[in-house]
This record gives structure tokens, C-alpha cells and sequence, in this order.
């Protein structure tokens, strides 16, 4: 491949696997990047140990999103071709990395944006999603799939691959975990060129906090939902999300 690819990942407090996860990163690829989202559990210190990787930091924490956007404001800048982003709590293996971004510029089926799934094909040893998050995926998914004309397996999974220069069409303006929903909406606008890639299934943190109230699963769906309606308002898209779309 001789598309320039950058690696980026969003982190926050990921003590336990940063070391971990840049070290088999890093025998797979050379360009780096790490957002350190406001950490303050000694994260900052770790990546210290690792010059070769570029950090970008957020100073308070700003969000997943926010992190995300970070990243895509990176690579632009920096000329890179092709951005795979991952998440570093372990769940994301890097051994993929390449795979993934060398379908954005297949032969026969070039993209814009290449999406990991966990649902696309089941892999041995594959974990159990935990039900509310299972259940909520499925619903944004169906949604997704129904009102914007897509046809994908994992709304939410962070394991992406994106042609650099689609990136500068892009607003994006939401800065939690929400995020992938507004990407989603601009997505489909733009008549980006969307295939899927299907990844292991890992949770490490099946207890992950989503932050104050989104932790309660009926308040986190409505607030996808809101995302993806302030979303199709802002583009001028007709559709909208009840809060039955998805619901079989």
C-alpha cells in the first residue's frame, strides 16, 4: 500500500491498555497518533514512554467525539491519505489495521469510509454484547438502515478507515459518544461510498459508564435518537426517528 495511513486513537483513562495496545500497534504500522482526552489516571505518563507516537491532548476532558474530530483534523493537515481509527481499551486488534484501510482504495470497490462490524460474521471466541448495549445497536442500526437508505450490520463500532480527502466535508459538532450518529446522517448526505469489515467481538468493560444519566439505557436510546433528528434538521433531510424506528 502506498497510501500514507495514519493510526489514531481516542483515549481516556486507559491506564491498563495503552502500553499494551500501541506496543502490537506499533509492530503493524508506523504513524501514530494518540488523543489524550483530558486522561488522569497516569495515562499521560505512559505514553511517555512511547516518542514515536504523536499525542495531541485535550485539556479538560472534551469528549469521544471531540477526540475523534481531533483526529480527522489531524490527518488533513498532516497530508496523510488514509485514517484507521481504534479504540485502545483492547477491544480493537491491530493486526487489522491494514486490512482495513487497504479496502478504501480496492481495486474494484473503492470507499470513503470502510466501518468494522461486530455483527457482520461471528468469530470464534466471540464475547457476549452486553443486552442493553446489544439491544440499542440494533435499534439505532435498523433505524439508520431504514431512514437513510444504508445497509449496515454496527452503528457504533469504532474500528473505521476513512479516504482522507472525504474528510473535509464533515461538520462535525457533536462531541460524545453520540458522535457516530451525526457521522452516520453527513454520511449518507454525502453519498459517501460505505462498505463494512468484520471484526472480532471483545468487551473488556462490559460496565463502561456512558456518563450521568446515559448510563440508564431508555434515557441513552431517546438521546440517539435527538442526535439523529437535530442532525437530519440541521442537513434538511425529510425523514425522522420516532421512538419506534427500529423496533421489530
Amino acid at each position: 500500500m502506498n497510501a500514507r495511513l495514519l493510526t489514531a486513537l481516542p483515549v481516556y483513562n486507559e491506564v491498563t491498555h495503552v502500553a499494551s495496545v500501541l506496543t502490537e500497534l506499533l509492530q503493524h504500522v508506523d504513524d501514530v497518533l494518540v488523543v489524550d482526552d483530558g486522561s488522569t489516571d497516569g495515562t499521560a505518563d505512559i505514553l511517555q514512554q512511547f516518542p514515536q507516537v504523536n499525542v495531541e491532548r485535550h485539556i479538560p476532558n472534551q469528549g469521544y467525539g471531540a477526540a475523534l474530530r481531533t483526529a480527522f483534523d489531524y490527518a488533513q493537515r498532516f497530508g496523510y491519505d488514509i485514517l484507521v481509527t481504534m479504540d485502545c481499551d483492547g477491544q480493537h486488534q491491530p493486526r487489522y489495521v491494514r486490512n482495513i484501510a487497504e479496502l478504501i482504495d480496492d481495486e474494484y470497490a473503492p470507499a470513503d469510509m470502510i466501518s468494522g462490524s461486530r455483527y457482520l460474521k461471528e468469530f470464534h471466541g466471540d464475547s457476549f454484547a452486553p443486552a442493553d448495549r446489544r439491544q440499542i445497536n440494533s435499534r439505532i442500526t435498523a433505524c439508520i438502515n431504514e431512514k437513510l437508505g444504508l445497509n449496515i450490520t454496527d452503528a457504533f463500532c469504532g474500528f473505521k478507515a476513512y479516504r482522507v480527502s472525504a474528510l473535509a466535508d464533515l461538520d462535525i459538532t457533536v462531541t460524545g459518544y453520540a458522535m457516530p450518529l451525526q457521522l452516520w446522517v453527513q454520511a449518507a448526505n454525502l453519498n459517501w461510498r460505505i462498505r463494512e469489515f468484520a471484526v472480532p467481538r471483545i468487551y473488556t468493560d462490559e460496565k463502561r459508564s456512558f456518563g450521568g444519566t446515559l448510563d440508564d439505557a431508555n434515557i441513552r436510546l431517546a438521546h440517539y435518537h435527538s442526535v439523529l433528528n437535530a442532525e437530519l434538521e440541521r442537513r434538511g433531510m425529510p425523514h425522522r426517528f420516532t421512538a419506534d424506528c427500529g423496533r421489530k
